[in-house]
């Protein structure tokens, strides 16, 4: 691996991509469980599974991605201490968290995962474990790498004094990631555990590969971009297999299709989702390069990407039981369509207006 010497001065870089990619794709998730329940046809069931397959690449991609722009921004600034950048993160990402774990819990218990709250007890390890949403058991994921920062630190410190040992931790994360898909299979998906290790699904280890990955794309970016320059057709065939072998996967169960089928933790979604990534990461490097005012877009609503995430199920729910559900019956494809246009349009106005809202009370009162 070789590395250049100066890190990149680019306001758009791989990770806004891959976190507003992501978060475009993972609202279609919870509509599509949603519209599988309802009860549809054999065609529609496949189609929808083909959908979910083709935008179930998010988790790792959210995950490349910010390990990509935190390495970026934070692995040279040796001022910065662990306390100042816990300081930031707290205010970027742990508060919209807990601010939004709590409506759910409170304002839409019946989304809960797993078994519902009875006391405060309950509500506490819903409130913790992710179970509160169909969709915060990510949140639980990821701030487990926002943690450990430190070890990304450390370990892009170590390949930086000397590249080669980019290598070695390339190997070993593969080495662990491989490891832990095979234990996954044996013992959590349709294994003995599936019950009572389901929560193994948000370890950090389920997603290290994609974290460390991120990591070494920054610090060998002369080396990542070359690859994605020369490779990218290889990538899309690599995209297309992994596209029929999950769906193959999928399907394989039979019908009334279960999305529970279709995981992270295997071989094939991990390629597929690696696919995505290396994809999305070439149309960054193309459009940065040309200077493509869309680069200019997706910086500006990548910032808002993860508080968006937060926001859409809920928009998502009200839309369903609103019209999308009614709907579904006599139109389903229009209805999911529109569940989900008016879910990304309104989990991004929530996420802009609180933003500015948050930003003119903190400005009123330091002027007080």
């Amino acid at each position: 691996m070789t590395m250049i010497s100066s890190p990149s001065m680019e306001v758009t870089d791989v990770g806004d991509y891959l976190k507003l990619g992501a978060c475009t794709a993972v609202m279609a998730q919870p509509i599509l469980t949603d519209a599988l329940a309802s009860g549809p046809s054999i065609a529609t069931q496949t189609g929808i599974g083909v959908v979910y397959n083709l935008v179930k690449y998010t988790a790792p991609a959210f995950i490349f991605g910010i390990l990509y722009t935190t390495t970026r921004l934070t692995l040279n600034q040796t001022a910065l201490t662990y306390t100042d950048y816990l300081h930031q993160q707290w205010h970027a990402l742990f508060i919209p968290t807990i601010w939004w774990t709590a409506i759910y819990l409170i304002l839409m218990p019946q989304l809960q995962q797993g078994s519902q709250y009875h006391d405060w007890r309950g509500f506490l390890w819903q409130f913790v474990n992710g179970n509160a949403a169909p969709h915060l058991w990510y949140n639980t994921m990821m701030l487990q790498f926002i943690i450990l920062m430190p070890l990304f630190w450390a370990l892009g410190r170590w390949c930086q004094s000397r590249p080669r040992r980019g290598w070695i931790v390339f190997g070993g994360t593969t080495l662990v990631a491989v490891l832990w898909l095979w234990f996954y299979d044996q013992q959590v998906f349709h294994g003995p555990h599936s019950r009572d290790w389901y929560l193994l699904d948000r370890l950090f280890i389920s997603f290290q590969i994609f974290g460390f990955y991120g990591m070494l794309a920054w610090v060998f970016r002369d080396t990542f971009q070359r690859m994605l320059n020369k490779w990218w057709p290889g990538l899309l065939g690599l995209w297309l297999v992994g596209l029929i072998w999950t769906n193959w996967e999928l399907f394989s169960y039979g019908f009334p299709v279960n999305l529970r089928n279709a995981p992270y933790y295997k071989p094939s979604m991990t390629g597929y989702a690696l696919a995505v990534i290396g994809l999305l990461a070439a149309l960054c490097e193309i459009q940065v390069r040309r200077q493509r005012p869309f680069s200019k877009f997706v910086h500006f609503f990548a910032g808002m990407a993860y508080k968006a995430y937060l926001a859409n199920v809920f928009w998502s729910e009200l839309l369903w039981r609103g019209f999308g559900r009614t709907l579904m019956v006599k139109a389903p494809w229009l209805s999911i369509a529109l569940c989900y246009g008016l879910t990304w349009l309104l989990s991004f106005t929530t996420a802009f207006g609180l933003h500015a809202g948050w930003m003119r009370l903190k400005r009123e009162y330091e002027h007080d």
